[in-house]
């Protein structure tokens, strides 16, 4: 008769392997299930051109008024935007009028105004086909 102590135990590197294997499975159907889902791309959501106008406006961490003819280059070909930024009291906007059906989404940025003058602000991306 064999002991129990002998019996269902493991290698450790086998072990190892087997979970190894089972996490690549997940990365793979997890990946394949996300190409499959219907929808708009990432980059071309309206908060997605949000980001990279915003990333385009930053030096530094602060957004920077005359980077907005820059800003404007980032958004996505079959796209119109208005980019609006505002902080002190001033106000900075590149693109065309919007139409009313038009989506709209606003972050608070910090704003450089002079060398020294940092002031809070808000960017609103107003983005339409």
């Amino acid at each position: 008769m064999r002991r129990s102590s002998v019996r269902g135990q493991v290698e450790p590197l086998a072990a190892l392997a087997a979970v190894l294997a089972v996490s690549a499975g997940f990365v793979v159907y997890a990946d394949t299930l996300g190409d499959a889902v219907p929808g708009q791309p990432d980059d071309e959501t309206p908060t997605a051109i949000l980001d990279s106008v915003h990333r385009s406006l930053q030096t530094t961490g602060v957004s920077a008024p005359g980077r907005l003819d820059t800003a404007m280059t980032t958004v996505p070909e079959g796209w119109k935007a208005n980019i609006t930024l505002t902080a002190g009291g001033v106000r900075w906007q590149r693109g065309p009028s919007p139409p009313e059906s038009a989506d709209r989404v606003t972050r608070r940025v910090s704003v450089r105004l002079a060398p020294q003058r940092i002031e809070p602000g808000q960017l609103r991306v107003v983005v339409w086909r």
